[in-house]
């Protein structure tokens, strides 16, 4: 993993992938204490960062692999990323989704044209059924975080980050980053270190899912021992990933862990004051952000809204509760 990685991919989703904004607001300024800027990546291609990488991946793949079809696994957001980029490159792909799923992102993967194969997240092995299938059919498997090609795109995201963090006035703040197995946060890391050495990265988390937090106090991977039962379904993986961990031990600051009620309650924050829609996974930043500032340093702070694919009932939800709460 390199700079040079993410520069190329940045080259190759030139024109690809949209250039999404950094926003503020100075009610959200007031609830945190300090400068907010949130990187709306659920204005992304597909509602979320991970078409970055779904299309750094694809793209870097020779016209002869491509022509043999790619497989992922994903809980969605990394599916509808790479269906998207299959598509757009005529490919075949066949995406492997736990069984619960949000309804929305396992309809709209099927609609981008992926073959959808399902499992149980909580008894199965996604990583073993990818593999089998990519073995009978020939396929390429496209991790959805340990993949250089995909944590250079997700890179992309950082240097938009320094770009316009300088453009606002802003050298020195800490970039929370939404962390499942840590593509989005070692990529962006790497950008930085690169680009933008005074801003720090640190990973937030749910409770119940907080690897990469526990990960970086002990200083070896940690696992999970749920698989699945969290709203935010998006970030709820096993473990840090072999490619990734070692790049958050070395740049990253602490992790942040946040409750599903927070989470839910930055959802209706960010609606109401940004007029945004975010998924709770995608919301973890913003809730780390807003609600724990006594574990962030410095008078700004950037949060990643990393995606909004979230079903009608949970917005819902997060609007009742909290649509009227500071």
């Amino acid at each position: 993993m390199s700079i040079d990685l993410i520069d190329a991919a940045a080259a190759r989703l030139a024109g690809r992938a949209r250039q999404t904004p950094l926003l503020s607001s100075p009610f959200l300024d007031d609830l945190a204490g300090r400068r907010v800027l949130v990187k709306a990546e659920c204005l992304q291609h597909t509602g979320s960062f991970k078409f970055r990488g779904g299309w750094s991946a694809l793209s870097a793949l020779t016209p002869e692999a491509r022509a043999r079809g790619v497989i992922a696994f994903s809980s969605g957001n990394h599916a509808q990323g790479v269906a998207l980029a299959a598509r757009m490159l005529g490919a075949a792909a066949v995406i492997v989704m736990p069984s619960d799923a949000p309804g929305p992102k396992i309809a709209n993967t099927r609609a981008l044209g992926a073959e959808v194969v399902t499992y149980d997240r909580a008894t199965g092995d996604r990583d073993a059924i990818g593999a089998e299938i990519a073995e009978a059919r020939g396929l390429t498997l496209v991790r959805p975080f340990d993949d250089a090609q995909v944590i250079a795109g997700q890179g992309t995201c950082g240097l938009e980050i320094a770009a316009q963090a300088a453009e606002a006035g802003i050298d020195t703040a800490e970039v929370l980053v939404p962390c499942g197995g840590g593509g989005l946060t070692s990529g962006v890391a790497l950008a930085l270190e690169a680009r933008a050495p005074g801003l720090r990265v640190r990973p937030v988390e749910p409770e119940g899912f907080d690897d990469a937090t526990r990960s970086l106090v002990s200083g070896r991977i940690e696992t999970n021992t749920r698989r699945a039962g969290s709203l935010c379904d998006a970030i709820q993986t096993p473990s840090p990933g072999d490619l990734t961990f070692p790049v958050m031990s070395r740049l990253c600051g602490p992790g942040i862990v946040v409750s599903e009620d927070e989470a839910l309650r930055a959802m209706a924050a960010a609606f109401e004051r940004l007029k945004i829609v975010l998924e709770p996974g995608g919301a973890v930043a913003l809730a780390a952000a807003l609600y724990h500032p006594e574990h962030v340093a410095g008078d700004a702070v950037i949060a990643i809204a990393s995606g909004g694919n979230v079903s009608a009932e949970t917005f819902r939800m997060a609007l009742d509760r909290y649509g009227d709460a500071p």
